[in-house]
């Protein structure tokens, strides 16, 4: 049986509910606190079809900031308008 179809699925989100994530998750960290990002759509690879783009963000920010934005990316895909 092919488990990693099952461990690699994503959850389908709006360009919306992505940026309303990025925020919150970028908030609640001390360091990420008013960061400004941008939601920017990809072609479609294995990994993603989406990116964030940050600015201005401090260097003993960056590794954490970085790190929040990938793990939304491993549960999230952008979804497809219909």
């Amino acid at each position: 049986m092919d488990f990693d179809r099952y461990l690699a699925a994503k959850t389908q989100a709006t360009l919306a509910e992505i940026t309303h994530r990025v925020a919150r998750a970028l908030d609640r960290h001390p360091l990420c606190r008013g960061i400004e990002f941008e939601i920017v759509k990809t072609p479609r690879s294995r990994k993603s079809n989406w990116t964030v783009t940050l600015q201005q963000v401090a260097p003993t920010a960056l590794w954490e900031a970085s790190e929040i934005v990938a793990d939304i990316q491993e549960a999230y895909e952008l979804a497809v308008a219909a």
